[in-house]
């Protein structure tokens, strides 16, 4: 009898038991990784059996894909809105770079790297990445472009300029991950770069925390 009323006072609503499992899933992707995520392991974080996971979450390769895409898009949608306080596109690329490369953000690194490797055969994942890799894109793009305008930047291709920084930005957040020394300050080195990339002035773009 008591058994049966302690089942019933944690039994919890189809909305309350579905966004538990979506919690679970992502504080799996950032302890320990995308690949992580399994019916089994949900279950077992939410304290569950697999079952009940599955009824809420039939596709496992969705879950993961979905997982990553909550992950990613709350940085973007974070970094975004800091973006937007401040006052120009000199100190927002400056800010960018800064907190990109700051070593704050490796448990969402890791996600991005994981990710790019299970996508080749995940699908649903990779159709997610390529989104969320655009997102960050139309971001510093906005920002070249508003440098542009204010005749702080100098880029004639504001889209393919993002498009290489973000790629220089991944490829230096990934050798940090397995914390490789081949450059003592990868931060002071990027903001170098891509101040001549974009025609800033130089030491514009290094914010005093490097």
């Amino acid at each position: 009898m008591s058994s049966t009323t302690q089942k019933r006072a944690t039994r919890k609503s189809p909305a309350e038991r579905a966004a538990e499992i979506t919690e679970a899933a992502r504080g799996i992707a950032l302890e320990q990784g995308l690949s992580a995520i399994t019916l089994r392991s949900v279950a077992a974080r939410v304290g569950v059996a697999s079952g009940l996971v599955a009824h809420y979450q039939p596709n496992v390769d969705a879950l993961v894909a979905g997982t990553f895409t909550a992950i990613v898009a709350a940085e973007t949608e974070e970094v975004a809105g800091m973006l937007a306080a401040l006052p120009g596109p000199v100190e927002r690329l400056a800010f960018l770079l800064d907190t990109l490369m700051d070593g704050s953000r490796l448990d969402v690194t890791a996600v991005w790297v994981e990710a790019w490797t299970l996508g080749r055969r995940n699908e649903a994942l990779a159709a997610c990445v390529r989104e969320q890799m655009d997102a960050w894109q139309a971001v510093l793009q906005r920002v070249v472009e508003d440098g542009v305008a204010s005749g702080d930047f100098d880029a004639d291709d504001p889209a393919s300029l993002a498009w290489q920084v973000l790629g220089m930005i991944d490829g230096l957040t990934a050798q940090s991950l397995v914390r490789w020394g081949g450059v003592s300050d990868r931060g002071t080195h990027l903001a170098r770069a891509v101040e001549g990339m974009v025609g800033a002035a130089r030491g514009s773009l290094r914010t005093p925390s490097r």
